[in-house]
């Protein structure tokens, strides 16, 4: 099993943080479940037991070590419970977040600046697999095969000749062209009304306020109202 996760120390992971995580993964993957990208944690000073996100096929799963790295904290999050995410680079690392349908906000910071774009592509993969599932040509062939029966009495060459011109009248399957949206650079927010913000910029918002409210610079029924406001523009 560890074998397979020798592939995710190719950007500065921490590999006895890998080392860690996958001897716990054994027990946790669900059957049909694949491991996409492992990304660690690595903050300025040393981290000794740095948090870790991992995302399968199935779920994004937070993993975060206590008790001097004895045990660790998983929290998952399957992709369908999962609205947007996003990646903010900084100048030391970058901080990946992801806002689930319940109006949850989770967010993990200093991953270095490669796996975080990792792990954000790898999210946006697997949301657009969820909008856009691959459709397959098999109910064309069932088509086919249930007109058999109603021409086995007539001679093979006539049946042939049937078959063939009901394929040639069958539509060709569209071709649907998916346009990536265009990012546009993140602008101050300065006096602008909420309503003009985007989601990035209203997330950002959200989690000032709620530094604020951690800092006890505000109270938790302003921060309330803050975050009502907020979340009703997203």
């Amino acid at each position: 099993m560890k074998e397979q996760f020798k592939k995710f120390l190719n950007e500065e992971q921490d590999p006895k943080a890998i080392e860690k995580i996958t001897s716990k993964l054994t027990d946790l993957l669900m059957k049909g479940e694949e491991v996409g990208y492992i990304a660690v944690q690595k903050k300025p000073a040393i981290t000794v037991f740095p948090d870790s996100i991992v995302l399968t096929n199935k779920r994004i799963i937070i993993c975060k070590p206590k008790n001097l790295g004895l045990s660790m904290d998983f929290t998952d999050y399957t992709w369908d419970d999962i609205a947007s995410t996003f990646v903010k680079e900084n100048i030391l690392g970058s901080e990946f977040s992801f806002g689930t349908k319940t109006d949850l906000a989770v967010s993990i910071d200093y991953i270095p600046k490669i796996q975080a774009r990792k792990i954000y592509t790898y999210a946006k993969e697997q949301l657009d697999l969820l909008k856009n599932p691959v459709q397959t040509a098999a109910p064309i062939q069932e088509i086919v095969e249930e007109a058999e029966p109603e021409i086995e009495d007539e001679i093979e060459e006539v049946e042939t000749e049937e078959v063939t011109s009901f394929a040639e009248i069958l539509p060709s399957a569209p071709v649907y062209e998916t346009i990536e949206p265009i990012q546009q650079a993140p602008v101050s927010t300065g006096d602008r009304k909420l309503s003009e913000l985007s989601k990035e910029e209203l997330f950002d918002k959200l989690q000032n306020y709620k530094k604020l409210l951690d800092n006890g610079l505000i109270m938790q029924g302003e921060y309330d109202a803050y975050k009502k406001e907020i979340l009703s523009y997203m």
